[in-house]
């Protein structure tokens, strides 16, 4: 499997998310019906360096080869944080109330990331 739309879609899609934390961390707090204190701001800016970290370390390994043994870090690395993501969001989705178009949304994502990073950790690069 070819890896480098894999790695660029998910450090996009990790890089937008991580972006949109940054600098809309009031905005989201509030969307979310979430009070938008010190703590919680400071939370969501954390979560933000965290996704934009994953952005930048899948960006930079986009024309890498992964898989197997090869870049084994950033492989399993993904495949956590999108299977652990997965697993959490699919446990929540039947439980929502409100925003349930954003957890729909990051679940089917997340799922997709999980399962494409589950086949790239389990097969050589060819």
């Amino acid at each position: 499997m070819k890896t480098k739309l894999l790695m660029t879609s998910s450090a996009l899609f990790c890089a937008i998310i991580g972006i949109l934390l940054s600098f809309l961390p009031n905005e989201i707090a509030e969307y979310l019906s979430v009070e938008p204190t010190i703590i919680t701001i400071l939370f969501l800016k954390i979560l933000s360096a965290l996704y934009l970290g994953f952005g930048i370390l899948n960006w930079m390994a986009k024309g890498t080869l992964i898989g197997g043994i090869y870049n084994r870090p950033i492989a399993i690395g993904n495949l956590m944080h999108f299977g652990v993501g997965a697993i959490a969001l699919v446990k929540v989705i039947s439980n929502i109330q409100t925003h349930s178009e954003i957890i729909i949304f990051l679940t089917v994502f997340y799922v997709i990331f999980a399962l494409l990073f589950t086949y790239v950790f389990k097969t050589n690069p060819t």
